[in-house]
């Protein structure tokens, strides 16, 4: 074959595959040296109700159209699949629907799977242009699926009825409008799952959502950020940082919550930060923090350091209307449990908020005394400067490389929600609320933790050797 047959061939065996890739985009979702890691993470997640806070640009609409088609066409990857699936796709209203939900549905869905089109305006024919009402889909499994476009614009009335196994909100929807779409996948025990960027503040999905708290165990988050994105240059990124301010930036580019003023610490990832427990070392452990308060929440928490240097929250303290004996036996129990380091009377040591050498006419004595009586050594002598004990968190928060110096564990629930909901007031100081954790949280960074010195193993020989030393040492007694 002459090299000019062979250059042909090859251009038509390229042409061939263009052709083939577009026309079913979904087969090359995510399949590439470049992967979207966090777009995975949502399709693999097997909670009923999934939730991706996402900035603009960071592809929470890409995999919530992806998680859709997989479903609907019975070739879910990391689900059991059915046929005869019947789901829904809500939009703020028609007109976001046609730009947006729809046209990512219409991108990834394969012309040849298509059974039928129903609008609601326009040409079924050239449904892109128009509102589509609903889409059939052919199932592999040899029924049809559905797929129905509703609008929350429509109202709570429009959301009744049907009987769902799943639901998709393209953004947050109205709370009557989210409750009601949760009764209609409670027969089928369908999914709900949401992408959105969080530009209305701390409404009911913050705390239903991202809090969660009812505790409920089939609820599951994730943040998606411009930085998560494989396919967003670093180029485009910088041009889109220097046209927001840091509220915008929240929300836009981290997708997280914001009361307008911006998180204190956006540098915050739970997928990050927030560890499962595991036994510590001896070594590692280094202080004990303590926010006092009565009828206030009083917040403790036992801080470890690693032979590189990173901060371990390992266990927490935190209740509110008690007394002090109630929390001085709590820390000295949780203390015990952990194995805690104490002096050669048994005590423990922790810092504590100045404030607490404070007298009040309620007794005689200051809470650092009561404290001191009942085994816990406190020390008042703490840095309390507000700013600068943050600015040393959020670099314990996020190095230059990227990686965190603090983790926390999982059971610390108190301390990670506040992290989630500490939000500056104005200026350079945060909202004076909910901020207990985070205040003994500085006081204990502002110690400048290090690491400890290893200790290095000894074998029998230096043990011996050692003993010996010692007795030498051992101070000579006159007759």
């Amino acid at each position: 074959m002459q090299r000019e047959e062979i250059l042909k061939r090859i251009a038509e065996i390229e042409e061939e595959q263009k052709k083939r890739r577009e026309s079913n985009l979904l087969l090359y979702y995510n399949t590439g040296k470049k992967k979207h890691k966090k777009q995975l993470a949502f399709h693999k997640c097997k909670k009923r109700n999934r939730w991706v806070f996402g900035g603009n640009r960071s592809g929470k609409t890409e995999c919530g159209a992806v998680e859709c088609l997989w479903l609907l066409r019975g070739c879910h990857p990391y689900r059991k699949n059915r046929r005869d699936v019947f789901g829904w796709c809500v939009s703020l209203s028609q007109q976001v629907q046609r730009d947006v939900a729809q046209a990512k549905i219409l991108h990834y869905l394969p012309k040849s799977w298509i059974a039928d089109i129903v609008m609601l305006s326009g040409r079924k024919d050239s449904p892109a242009g128009g509102v589509i009402d609903q889409i059939k889909i052919k199932n592999v499994f040899g029924g049809i699926s559905t797929l129905g476009f509703k609008s929350c614009d429509q109202g709570r009335e429009k959301f009744q009825g049907s009987s769902l196994d799943f639901v998709w909100f393209d953004e947050e929807p109205p709370r009557d409008i989210y409750e009601e779409c949760v009764m209609r996948v409670m027969d089928k025990r369908g999914d709900i799952f949401g992408t959105m960027t969080p530009l209305k503040g701390k409404t009911f999905v913050y705390n239903e959502i991202y809090l969660n708290v009812r505790k409920n165990p089939e609820i599951w988050h994730e943040f998606m950020t411009w930085d998560d994105n494989p396919f967003l240059s670093g180029k485009e990124i910088a041009l889109l940082e220097t046209a927001m301010d840091g509220s915008a930036l929240d929300s836009r580019r981290y997708g997280r919550f914001s009361e307008g003023k911006g998180l204190v610490y956006p540098e915050f990832d739970e997928s990050v930060h927030v560890i499962k427990p595991f036994k510590v070392p001896e070594e590692w452990q280094d202080a004990i923090s303590i926010d006092p308060g009565l009828n206030n929440p009083l917040s403790a928490h036992w801080y470890c350091v690693d032979w590189d240097g990173n901060v371990y929250v390992v266990a927490e303290h935190f209740a509110s209307g008690r007394d002090i004996d109630f929390h001085a036996q709590a820390i000295l129990e949780i203390s015990r449990k952990l194995g805690w380091k104490t002096d050669r009377h048994g005590r423990v040591g922790a810092l504590i908020d100045s404030a607490a050498n404070q007298r009040t006419l309620a007794s005689a004595k200051s809470v650092s005394e009561l404290f001191s009586e009942r085994g816990i050594l406190v020390n008042p002598n703490v840095n309390k400067d507000v700013f600068a004990g943050i600015s040393r968190v959020k670099a314990f928060l996020k190095r230059d490389n990227g990686e965190g110096n603090l983790y926390i564990f999982s059971n610390c629930v108190n301390m990670i929600e506040e992290f989630k909901g500490y939000f500056w007031a104005g200026g350079d100081v945060p909202v004076k609320r909910d901020d207990h954790c985070m205040d003994e949280l500085r006081y204990y960074i502002m110690t400048r933790p290090r690491a400890p010195e290893k200790r290095e193993a000894v074998s029998d020989v230096g043990r011996d050797k050692l003993k010996r030393i010692k007795r030498m040492r051992r101070p000579i007694t006159g007759e």
